[in-house]
């Protein structure tokens, strides 16, 4: 790793470049991520002889094994970083979830595929240490709109990704596999050629176990009063948020009879709406409004989403809600900016295996919580059900959300710590 990290040395490279590296890596690690969406649910109930409740059962089992290795992996590989540099846990991280995805291309049952799962949410986890690289590359000022084009490449990634996974999807469920594995070690190799390094050798921080533990790194939240509030906010977003990657396909396929092409189109729409809103209207957001009222702005609006999701009797009604659903990206970009001002640049990795850990621990919750509320109120034939249950909860964890960043962020906090 020392090695790796060495290469190239000297001092951090200029902003809009290192971003722009940043940029890259991760819409092709979304792309690859995307690509698999549309057919993965689909791929465990046919496991399951077609049985949709039994598979939302199962996949929110996959779902909360995922969650739970990213909450363990997060804060180790966040330590790692402030000890050795973000580029060679990145390369690391890249090269193994390359490899994940050819376990699961070959995966036999689910017992090979839940294997895979939880391998990726190891080296998943690698979205913190880009996280982190932004916040060394980035003045404070200028966070808010640097996330917004994290989400960005986010949204992109999804465009295209998703859409290519329901066309791959139609000639092999397991071609999508193939394809993520192909980009994501591609991703590795782009990155050792030409990623640089971000965190010069004298910011770096020693490796404690302390810090690389799940519960180490949280209590980095409870060092400042509003960071820990913004990380509880942070905690009922992230928990509301799973219900798209818990319940989406099945929903769709079950109430709207959408095939995985319609549901990767569908995807890459919702991924079109998220560019446009982080990689252009964030910024501008941000500097009219303030980083609170944006934050404000991002709640609000996903609540309404959720709850048109939840109401929509037809496919077309769902996706005219999306320019609304569309503005809850303004929350990421202006809850990391927040967050980042209350520590100092040798505890940007922590903070950011912090935050990934609050997504583990969501991660744990949500995807049981919404596959078993969606299986419960689907119904029966002697009862009608609420298939749009799962949207509307997540409606109101957002609601609770809103009222809590309200109180958080009433006073103006100042930063605990440097830049």
């Amino acid at each position: 790793m020392a090695e790796l990290a060495s290469a190239p040395a000297g001092p951090s490279p200029p902003r809009r470049a290192a971003v722009a590296f940043i940029f890259v890596t991760m819409v092709l690690d979304v792309l690859a991520f995307g690509i698999i969406l549309p057919v993965l649910p689909k791929l465990v109930e046919s496991f399951v002889g077609g049985d949709t409740a039994r598979a939302a059962r199962l996949y929110g089992l996959f779902g909360t094994a995922w969650a739970l290795m990213q909450f363990l992996a997060a804060p180790l590989l966040g330590a790692l970083s402030d000890r050795f540099g973000r580029r060679p846990v990145l390369l690391l991280s890249l090269a193994g979830l390359g490899l994940d995805y050819v376990l699961m291309a070959l995966a036999p049952n689910l017992a090979w595929l839940f294997v895979g799962r939880l391998i990726s949410g190891v080296t998943a986890a690698s979205f913190a240490t880009a996280n982190a690289y932004i916040a060394d590359v980035t003045p404070p000022e200028k966070r808010a709109a640097s996330y917004g084009l994290a989400g960005a490449a986010f949204g992109l990634g999804f465009v295209t990704g998703p859409a290519l996974g329901g066309i791959l999807g139609a000639v092999g469920p397991r071609l999508p596999f193939w394809v993520s594995a192909g980009l994501s070690l591609a991703n590795a190799l782009y990155g050792l050629l030409v990623l640089p390094e971000s965190l010069p050798r004298e910011r770096r921080e020693a490796f404690s176990w302390r810090r690389a533990n799940s519960l180490g790194s949280l209590r980095l939240l409870a060092s400042h009063p509003e960071l820990g509030g913004l990380a509880g906010v942070s905690f009922l977003f992230n928990l509301a948020h799973h219900v798209l990657p818990s319940v989406f396909v099945l929903y769709a396929g079950y109430r709207y009879h959408w095939t995985e092409r319609d549901v990767g189109l569908c995807l890459a729409l919702v991924g079109v709406s998220f560019i446009l809103v982080q990689g252009f209207v964030v910024r501008r957001a941000v500097e009219r409004l303030g980083e609170r009222p944006t934050l404000f702005t991002g709640l609000v609006c996903g609540c309404l989403g959720f709850l048109c999701f939840a109401l929509a009797s037809t496919g077309g009604w769902m996706l005219a809600s999306l320019p609304v659903f569309a503005l809850m990206g303004f929350f990421g970009p202006a809850a990391q900016a927040l967050m980042t001002r209350h520590v100092s640049p040798s505890e940007q990795g922590q903070l950011q295996g912090a935050n990934a850990s609050i997504v583990g621990i969501t991660g744990l919750l949500g995807p049981g919580l919404f596959t078993l509320t969606f299986s419960r109120f689907l119904g029966s034939e002697s009862a009608p059900g609420v298939p749009g249950a799962p949207f509307y909860l997540a409606a109101g964890i957002l609601a609770l959300a809103l009222l809590l960043a309200i109180g958080v962020t009433r006073r103006a906090a100042r930063p605990a710590a440097g830049p």
